[in-house]
């Protein structure tokens, strides 16, 4: 059956066609959304019988889980045909530019379903600052610092051609406005095509280029590209990342990628069929292997392009295991076949504009994977499905509930735990005083200054517990970088000695990352720790004030500790070195060293020069940002739990006239009852949600 006839069989049967054809492969993030739709349903009813302290808490609780925005990150080569799989997953076929410039390097972040306010802008644009458009064009960014620090003069040459050209290009079209849009933000209100033309897409050649042709203006210059709209399909927020191809001149788009990585815990990796996992892939097998293995998903795209894709893609996918197994990459990566290409035909109005040799593929894949749950479906959905988004729908959604999602609500309730339990504490206080008890509680000053303490004692402790993790994980990854420098230099010593100064020594960095990663692992776990132990130590010290300050037995009172936070993956261990490049300037580095205690000097100070910045990422940066988070999370449970526990020491002081209708339900044994069932109802929850995850 070829295209014509295709498009034939689907003829009259378009208008019938099911619009919810997008939604499969989301069930289970429908699911997802749904649990979060009844917790906040819990929350409006603690708002409801809490009064206006609970309400507003209730409320931020509530604020927060509408906020959930899971992010996944797409990475690939160029051309790979990344953007293309994006339209198709929003069900908009042109929204982005598949022809982007090869010098721009624009991170585009498209929020679907975001809560917006009614004056929040719907696209916004970064432009690179001054810093990182001087390392650029003064310095050829990492190539120029790499080629400058190995003496590659002629390489060094090559980029500044490239530079000034790029640069003269960048001027022209900006015009003397240039350096003054350097660091800026541009707002819209409205998302349209043309917007995303002028910031992202290539522009044509501008000596052909009419005066009001806006198309690729600000491109050179763009960083990143914020867009929210609206994705019916998708039953929450979901943020899909579009990167830049990483294997750009200067090596800038690498940055870039692992910038966006830092803030995705899920990663795609697009990889074209024809080309999957070639020797051109081996930067994107860096970056994924710091990666947990669980949170990358491999999609093979352009199996439409396949002569016989049911004989080809067995053996596609048996070589790009092969090559990540003998490259340390991601163990046993789950691996998506399909088509972007086939994904916006399904969209489309009709299929009659589906290539002969594309439906001839379509057709030899169908026969191949197609199975009795599939046959029934019409011929869009049919197309939808073989298109492979829906299989890759269905993985994402898997690790989005069972990672960040899960975490997320796990959070949610533990803090509406602890508010039930407060509220229900400071009505037990109420229902004694309504019924005439006199309660002997601690002066609110008191409190105020036992909370004090808490605070600072428990913070000064966490502060502690890490700097001991930091240093200790700052001493591994010295001796490890050392450690590898002495091999390596040590292996050089060796060649020379059998091989001469004639033959290029060839040596893989691939021992220091793992090295680097497994400390890195090692602090991970001990950081948790420190969390788990003074979290949870707080919260005890906390319980007992709640003991102390008012004598009150609450049934099922507990106070819960937060969870730790989620350490995120070094991802900058996948940055490119001098090591991983064997390529004419190494031989020329080679070539001008002239005895062996040359090759060692220059060798070691050239290696430490390259590795030096990704050490101090690891623990300056990335332990500084480890840091903040778990202070900000103890800071934050610390201030909740105070807001609690003074909420009370109030109500023991109020005036008995004023107890009536505080809570805006005078029923006080109805209303005992009612966070009863509420606070049952979050524990089975909590139970179900612990018991699904450990299944």
């Amino acid at each position: 059956m070829n295209a014509e006839e295709l498009a034939k069989e689907d003829g009259d049967d378009v208008a019938s066609v099911n619009d919810n054809f997008m939604e499969a492969g989301l069930e289970q993030l429908t699911l997802f959304a749904e649990e979060i739709s009844d917790l906040e349903a819990i929350l409006q009813d603690v708002a409801e019988l809490g009064g206006k302290d609970a309400g507003k808490k209730s409320a931020r609780l509530v604020k927060q889980l509408r906020g959930f925005e899971p992010s996944v990150t797409l990475i690939g080569q160029i051309k790979s045909g990344k953007t293309t799989l994006i339209n198709a997953m929003l069900g908009r076929r042109d929204l982005l530019p598949a022809d982007v410039n090869p010098w721009t390097s624009v991170v585009t972040s498209l929020h679907l379903n975001t809560p917006l306010a009614d004056d929040a802008p719907t696209a916004s644009f970064q432009f690179f600052n001054q810093d990182e458009w001087d390392h650029l064009v003064e310095n050829g960014g990492r190539i120029g610092e790499l080629s400058a620090r190995a003496g590659a003069d002629d390489e060094m040459e090559k980029i500044r051609q490239q530079i000034a050209e790029m640069r003269d290009k960048t001027k022209r079209r900006l015009g003397a406005k240039f350096e003054l849009l350097l660091g800026q933000k541009h707002h819209y209100a409205k998302l349209t095509d043309d917007l995303v033309q002028r910031y992202v897409c290539l522009g044509d050649d501008l000596d052909d280029q009419a005066d009001d042709d806006q198309q690729g203006r600000f491109a050179d210059i763009t960083k990143s590209a914020d867009l929210y709209l609206d994705a019916p399909a998708i039953p929450m927020p979901f943020c899909l990342r579009d990167t830049p191809g990483v294997n750009d001149t200067f090596m800038m788009r690498e940055q870039i990628t692992i910038n966006a990585l830092r803030d995705s815990r899920i990663c795609v990796v697009v990889l074209s069929a024809h080309q999957a996992l070639s020797s051109m892939d081996m930067g994107l097998i860096r970056l994924i292997s710091n990666v947990k293995s669980r949170e990358v998903v491999i999609f093979v795209n352009r199996i439409d392009e396949l002569a016989d894709p049911a004989a080809q893609i067995p053996e596609i996918r048996a070589s790009i295991l092969q090559t990540l197994a003998d490259q340390n990459g991601p163990e046993n990566p789950q691996v998506i076949f399909g088509s972007a290409y086939w994904a916006t035909i399904a969209l489309a109005e009709n299929l009659d504009d589906i290539v002969a040799d594309s439906a001839d593929a379509l057709f030899n894949w169908a026969e191949a994977s197609l199975t009795t749950e599939t046959s029934t479906m019409d011929t869009k959905s049919m197309v939808w499905h073989l298109s492979g988004v829906p299989e890759l729908f269905s993985a994402l959604s898997e690790r989005i509930v069972e990672s960040t999602g899960a975490e997320v609500l796990a959070a949610a309730r533990k803090r509406a735990l602890n508010l039930v339990s407060g509220v229900q504490a400071s009505g037990t206080i109420v229902s004694m005083r309504l019924d005439g008890d006199v309660i002997d509680v601690m002066p609110h000053d008191a409190l105020v200054g036992h909370l004090d303490r808490i605070t600072q004692d428990k913070l000064a402790l966490l502060s502690d517990r890490l700097d001991s993790v930091f240093d200790q994980f700052s001493s591994r990854i010295d001796q490890s970088q050392k450690r590898f420098l002495d091999r390596a230099l040590e292996s050089l010593l060796q060649h020379l000695e059998s091989e001469g100064e004639d033959k290029v020594w060839q040596y893989s960095p691939d021992g220091l990352r793992l090295l680097l990663r497994t400390s890195y692992q090692v602090m991970r776990h001990n950081v948790t720790a420190a969390c788990d132990d003074v979290f949870a130590a707080t919260a005890d010290d906390l319980a007992g004030l709640y003991r102390a300050a008012f004598g009150v037995a609450v049934d099922n009172f507990t106070i819960t500790p937060p969870a730790a936070p989620d350490i995120p993956a070094p991802v900058t261990l996948g940055q490119t070195i001098a090591l991983d490049l064997q390529t004419s300037w190494w031989k020329g580095w080679w070539k001008r060293r002239k005895g062996y205690r040359a090759f060692a000097s220059g060798f070691y100070d050239l290696i430490e020069a390259e590795t030096d910045p990704i050490v101090e990422e690891l623990k300056i940066r990335q332990a500084g940002e480890i840091r903040a988070m778990a202070e900000r999370e103890l800071r934050e449970f610390l201030a909740e739990q105070r807001g609690l526990l003074t909420d009370i020491s109030e109500k023991s002081t109020v005036d008995i006239d004023d107890l009536e209708n505080i809570f805006g339900i005078t029923a006080q044994q109805e209303r005992a009852e009612m966070f009863a069932f509420i606070l049952d109802e979050l524990s089975a929850q909590t139970a179900r949600r612990s018991k699904g995850d450990d299944q």
